[in-house]
């Protein structure tokens, strides 16, 4: 199972699309979006998918947000996100409360943290947990995402 992860789309449509055709041609099958959302377009742009949400530091709007992402037949987590896929323990948050993403890479508790915010991308171990940022699709040199194979926790960065 490929699952995509993407951030710091902060509402570019265009980015978003090239993003978009990226997944696609790795035929992901759901996708993670760890925050600074943007807008509400960006949601249905990830229409093709289950597509699970956080809320990052720009995204002002969590109750328009969270309309949208309901409306579009996606999951809203707020400002924390798990799941359990293809036998993976999964964490996701945006990555601006430092001290939360800290204690969350460190609990041990996760096979896999992903975080957005720095804009820039990133792929280390803490322990047994795989710490991921796919980068961003706005304000960054080179526009990037993730895709992650699990179960083994191949993790590929891509441009877009």
């Amino acid at each position: 199972m490929q699952i995509g992860i993407v951030s710091d789309t902060h509402g570019q449509v265009e980015f978003t699309r090239a993003a978009i055709r990226m997944l696609e041609s790795f035929e992901v099958e759901q996708v993670i979006h760890c925050g600074d959302i943007g807008s509400n377009a960006i949601v249905d742009l990830f229409a093709p998918w289950p597509t699970h949400y956080v809320v990052g530091n720009v995204d002002f709007d969590h109750a328009g947000l969270q309309a949208a992402i309901k409306t579009a037949g996606q999951t809203f987590h707020g400002m924390f996100g798990q799941l359990s896929l293809g036998e993976r323990k999964i964490a996701f948050l945006h990555g601006h409360d430092e001290a939360r993403l800290a204690a969350t890479i460190n609990s041990g508790a996760y096979d896999l943290v992903c975080h957005g915010h720095t804009h820039q991308a990133t792929n280390y171990l803490v322990g047994q947990t795989r710490v991921l940022n796919p980068g961003a699709l706005y304000r960054a040199s080179r526009h990037t995402i993730a895709i992650v194979d699990l179960p083994s926790l191949e993790i590929s960065i891509v441009p877009v």
